[in-house]
């Protein structure tokens, strides 16, 4: 049953209506900046529920929406509140998922576009909480590989195109780095017996500092149970050198996210060992190099876990 609403002619209707911070939870920002946004340009509740603290209908989240749809495309707060205010637009209607053979990846394909959507609006609306909550959220239900190339990847390339563009939302994009990294080392359990006797070692290229895609690299092997050992962005190449004589790792996977810093000579310094030590570049920086025959491209991070996970082999 839904709640009596008292509207602004004084007419009261039953309608479903929702507390603040169930609304904030779904549009994936703070239960503070849905009031800031009520306080500062009058876009909250427009009616009061009978007995009961103010509570937002479907319309007043349609426009809290399309105020979130403006931020996106780079309205200052006070522009899009305006502009929601002004414009008249039923709310989207809810997914159905049929109850048959493709519901399961229908679930799928509406939850993807859900964390896209709601990361996408915490980040826009600097909400740190919410966005890294998302993320975590996004890892737990559809896995740490899915998340990085169908929710933060696109979110990213986004951002970074509106910086190219514009010159804007450069503190956008830090502050969904910084809590997608903050994810992704949550996310990452603690290998006490791992599947491989030898580490697999994660690097970053000589003065490549986009290390996060090795973090999430990490977090999707310790899910599988493989150990790594991350050293992080721009290692030196004597650093890497030495730090595979104490380990005799499994493998080096390095990655290369410009091409500049994806020089080839990082792997001819590699020493050998008794054991055989796997060579990947991993990246785009790498996809122009020439690379010595021992070293393997590897096509993204699922064909990264596909090939490492081969090479340590099945669980014990």
């Amino acid at each position: 049953m839904g709640d009596h609403v008292r509207l602004v002619d004084g007419s009261v209707t039953e309608e479903e209506t929702l507390p603040v911070a169930a609304v904030a939870r779904r549009l994936g920002v703070a239960p503070a900046t849905l009031r800031t946004w009520d306080r500062r340009y009058g876009i909250g509740p427009r009616a009061h529920t009978t007995g009961r603290h103010r509570r937002y209908t479907q319309a007043d989240i349609a426009r809290l929406e399309l105020m979130q749809q403006a931020l996106l495309r780079g309205a200052a707060p006070a522009e899009a509140a305006d502009y929601a205010l002004r414009s008249s637009s039923p709310p989207a209607p809810e997914i159905v998922v049929p109850r048959d053979g493709a519901s399961s990846l229908l679930r799928e394909f509406s939850t993807r576009s859900a964390s896209v959507l709601g990361v996408s609006r915490a980040a826009m609306a600097m909400d740190a909480v919410a966005t890294q909550q998302l993320i975590a959220d996004s890892i737990d239900t559809l896995g740490v590989a899915t998340v990085w190339d169908d929710v933060l990847r696109p979110v990213l390339a986004a951002l970074a195109s509106r910086w190219e563009q514009s010159g804007e939302c450069i503190e956008v994009g830090h502050m969904l780095h910084e809590c997608a990294l903050a994810a992704m080392v949550g996310a990452t359990p603690l290998v006490a017996a791992p599947r491989n006797p030898r580490p697999v070692l994660l690097c970053c290229a000589p003065d490549e500092q986009h290390s996060l895609p090795l973090y999430v690299l990490r977090a999707a092997l310790a899910r599988k149970g493989i150990g790594t050992q991350m050293l992080g962005a721009a290692l030196p190449t004597v650093a890497l050198a030495a730090a595979v004589r104490r380990t005799g790792p499994a493998a080096v996977a390095v990655w290369a996210q410009l091409p500049r810093h994806a020089r080839a000579e990082v792997f001819a310094e590699v020493p050998r060992t008794r054991q055989r030590v796997r060579l990947f570049a991993c990246g785009p920086g790498w996809f122009t190099t020439e690379l010595p025959d021992r070293v393997d491209l590897l096509d993204g991070l699922s064909d990264a876990l596909h090939r490492i996970e081969g090479l340590v082999g099945t669980p014990r």
